[in-house]
């Protein structure tokens, strides 16, 4: 028997769905080899593979048959919850989709992947003006792109947030920074007066073996993950049951192993989202600040919590370095300003987070000239860490985003700190302290009430009915300055 009209769109609709999901998945493991161990020379064929992908997905997802399946969807009665919601993501990818030509989102695709390589030799050199054509030309498609949303957003930088972050606007981003810029500088200036703690010289392969063991903790086995080792440390998913996260290792520092648990964070994200879910419209994590609270909560909440450092410090010294669970707790949460925004410590962080989106949003809105960037980042970064650059790698050049063309991107690290820390808060007032968990290495019970509360949800809430749904209030900065606070 036929299907009865108001269910063959659709089935139909969940079908092209799940093709486009499998392009991205495609798409991701292209990228993940890009950054990981395609060699060099790959570079430019795998920006037109990308270019190529970018558009059959544009070409898929903006096609004519989608936007009648929708139309008949929209008069459509008897949906249950979890289609209706499928309907409705899918038009609004539809509508975003649809007012992007098949070519700019394209040419965007391959300035992403051209720009990172350009990136890549760039930082190596300290070779600001070898960047400046790639970035003109990203920070141009990018103003394209958003001039495509111009009856939608009021200004164009939002546009490109609503990528990132829907619903949110930069007038809302802007009054929280405020609070975060008036708040963390005395804080800052107070923790960083203390005393240095001991510097543990932890060698790159006692990292490597920790990474593995901290890591082995959390469930991450060899049947479904891959951790391998990237200039910039990212997590993707090709796969409902295939993560891959990447670290990198600097001799005799601890950062390999935080930023490992970061990574963890956005993976296990990907991997508790709802399997009913999964190759629709909503099967992926809802925004980036939700998907940076994840990889900050293991990062700030548990990597940092002084019931677990001396799980850290066991593996160091099973792996061959000696160190106590006191001296990784100091060290992991001494407060020190410092140039790189990845090593940097969970109190000055979100003051890095500050200063990019200042010079973003003034590149789109085209008050700061891509020329005049290095010196906006330096009297930045004097004005808001009180540090000085000493060279462009260590400064402007040292992040990918811009390379790669996320712009409107940053804000999401900043927030991802704030929301952690509300489900940190609310999660201890619902399972109670888990000081006794982290001090066995137990963290079984947070792994299941994120997946409850934030992770089954996937594109179903956007971002701050995430957070009102999980925590029982709106994005909150209170929790993150009192977790701050508790380093006194």
């Amino acid at each position: 028997m036929p299907d009865a009209p108001a269910t063959a769109p659709l089935a139909q609709l969940r079908a092209r769905l799940a093709e486009i999901a499998d392009l991205s998945m495609l798409g991701h493991l292209a990228a993940w080899d890009q950054r990981t161990i395609m060699p060099p020379a790959g570079a430019s064929g795998r920006a037109d593979q990308l270019a190529t992908l970018s558009r059959l997905l544009h070409e898929r997802a903006t096609a004519d048959e989608v936007g009648a399946w929708l139309e008949e969807l929209s008069d459509a009665d008897g949906l249950d919850a979890l289609d209706a919601d499928v309907v409705r993501l899918a038009r609004r990818d539809h509508d975003r989709h649809r007012q992007v030509p098949v070519e700019l989102a394209a040419e965007l695709a391959q300035a992403g992947a051209e720009g990172q390589d350009v990136w890549e030799r760039a930082r190596a050199d300290d070779d600001f003006a070898a960047f400046i054509p790639a970035l003109k030309r990203n920070v141009e498609l990018a103003r394209a792109y958003a001039a495509c949303f111009a009856d939608e957003f009021a200004r164009p930088y939002d546009a490109l947030l609503a990528d990132y972050d829907y619903g949110l606007t930069y007038e809302r981003i802007t009054e929280v920074f405020a609070e975060l810029t008036r708040e963390l500088p005395p804080l800052v200036e107070e923790l960083a007066a203390r005393p240095a703690p001991r510097s543990l010289d932890v060698p790159v392969d006692v990292q490597e073996r920790t990474v593995r063991a901290v890591l082995a903790r959390f469930g991450v086995d060899d049947e479904s993950w891959r951790v391998d080792v990237s200039p910039h440390p990212f997590s993707t998913n090709v796969g409902l049951l295939d993560s891959r996260i990447t670290t990198r290792y600097t001799d005799g520092q601890l950062e390999s192993i935080l930023a490992a648990m970061h990574e963890f964070g956005h993976a296990l994200y990907d991997r508790q989202i709802a399997p009913e879910l999964w190759r629709t419209s909503l099967g992926d994590g809802t925004s980036m600040s939700i998907h940076e609270s994840q990889s900050k909560f293991w990062e700030n909440h548990v990597g940092r919590h002084p019931a677990f450092t001396p799980i850290i410090a066991a593996e160091l010294t099973a792996a061959g370095y000696e160190a106590t669970g006191e001296e990784v707790f100091a060290s992991v949460t001494a407060v020190r300003p410092s140039l790189i925004r990845v090593a940097a410590d969970e109190t000055t962080y979100p003051l890095h987070i500050v200063l990019r989106f200042e010079l973003e949003s003034a590149l789109i809105e085209g008050t700061l000239a891509v020329e005049d960037l290095p010196a906006a980042w330096n009297d930045g970064t004097k004005r808001l860490l009180g540090i000085d650059v000493p060279s462009d790698a260590d400064g402007v050049l040292q992040d990918v985003h811009w390379a790669s063309g996320a712009f409107g991107y940053f804000p999401s690290y900043a927030l991802g700190c704030l929301i952690a820390a509300q489900l940190w808060e609310t999660l201890e007032s619902e399972l109670g302290s888990r000081s006794d968990a982290l001090a066995s290495g137990d963290v079984d019970a947070i792994r299941t009430w994120l997946g409850a509360k934030v992770h089954r949800h996937g594109r179903r809430l956007d971002t701050v009915p995430v957070v009102e749904s999980a925590t029982g209030r709106g994005l909150d900065a209170a929790p993150f300055l009192r977790h701050l606070g508790s380093r006194r």
